[in-house]
């Protein structure tokens, strides 16, 4: 009780102390300089699909130009059904009519992709959390014991029925998706579907790499200090991490650009 006691106060300024500063400023400038220091010993990325829109992946919810704005072709009832496991069950064409233009090859790693990879070579790298599935943090070279990945990859593909769970890798997955082939499992002739279940690290589990809400990850925040939002659009920052997080507002790459050249990585 005494040590979480003196957890709280010292990381949340709970219980009567003045909370112990992580950042010596709250800015880009801080966290290098806190970065450099022997005082970081891990790092932990989470990241979705704004990392991978300057590769030419779109993101979801972009007016216009979004994933959810342009699958008027797949008769739909309504765009997220495209992820939903229920509705894959029963029409899986879809979301393998997808899968061909956003395959693995076809795209190449950002600078954000590639500052987690330098995070990684400068021994920092914990954890990435990814809720992607274009296998663009591995391209990139991240260790796979490093990942979770949230909706699973196409690295990884499993029959749905729960009596087989068959595993088929990135190749028997691709010759049937570029032969506009539905995969079915060799074994029992469930389907098949790129994706697994969460480990460990998110609550609960996706079967297959259904969609969950965009905050299975929420939680986690609160967990670390200091936390470093980089994105076009502001996050509501609980108030306990008013004291210690960064906010840089931008497109990704510019931000992990100018983190890398305040850090002497550039």
């Amino acid at each position: 009780v005494e040590l979480l006691r003196t957890l709280l106060s010292r990381t949340l300024g709970l219980g009567g102390d003045k909370p112990e500063p992580v950042l010596d400023e709250l800015s880009l400038q801080g966290v290098s300089r806190f970065l450099k220091s022997d005082r970081c010993k891990n790092v932990v990325c989470m990241v979705g699909a704004g990392i991978s829109t300057s590769a030419g992946i779109p993101d979801f919810r972009s007016p216009g130009t979004g994933l959810y704005s342009n699958l008027q072709s797949y008769d739909l009832p309504y765009p997220e059904a495209i992820f939903e496991i229920g509705f894959f069950k029963k029409h899986p064409e879809p979301f393998f009519a997808l899968a061909r233009e956003l395959y693995p090859g076809q795209f190449k790693p950002t600078v954000c992709h590639y500052f987690m990879r330098l995070l990684q070579d400068k021994g920092l790298l914990l954890r990435c959390y990814t809720q992607n599935i274009d296998t663009l943090e591995r391209v990139a070279g991240l260790d796979p014991e490093l990942l979770v990945e949230a909706h699973g990859t196409f690295f990884t593909s499993h029959c749905l029925r729960g009596s087989c769970r068959q595993r088929y890798d990135l190749a028997w997955m691709r010759e049937r998706i570029f032969s506009s082939l539905v995969p079915k499992c060799e074994k029992c002739q469930g389907l098949v579907k790129p994706g697994e279940f969460l480990r460990g690290g998110f609550s609960g589990n996706l079967e297959g790499g259904s969609s969950p809400p965009p905050s299975p990850a929420a939680p986690l925040p609160q967990t670390l200090a200091p936390l470093v939002f980089l994105g076009p659009t502001k996050v509501i920052l609980g108030p306990l991490c008013l004291r210690r997080d960064v906010a840089w507002l931008g497109d990704c790459d510019s931000g992990c650009l100018a983190l890398a050249e305040l850090l002497g990585w550039k």
